[in-house]
């Protein structure tokens, strides 16, 4: 079995994709050798991940009703 190489575009939709689904083995060794080989990647990826953990974050404040949305204006009208 040859091994090919992931190119960043590739990479960066598993990153995103891993956030809301469990990829396969496959996908995931592929993804952690290019993590290894690629800074912007990896820097990327824990990008990914915090604003994915921001989200959730939000999305809970707003559930508990802890987190409305500002009022539009910027005024605090």
């Amino acid at each position: 079995m040859m091994f090919k190489m992931m190119m960043c575009k590739e990479a960066t939709h598993l990153m995103s994709r891993q956030l809301d689904v469990p990829l396969t083995f496959q996908e995931k060794l592929s993804l952690k050798l290019h993590l290894a080989m690629c800074a912007a990647c990896t820097q990327c990826n824990q990008q990914f991940y915090l604003l994915h953990q921001t989200g959730k974050h939000y999305e809970r404040l707003i559930e508990e009703g802890a987190g409305e949305l500002p009022a539009k204006g910027g005024d605090g009208s």
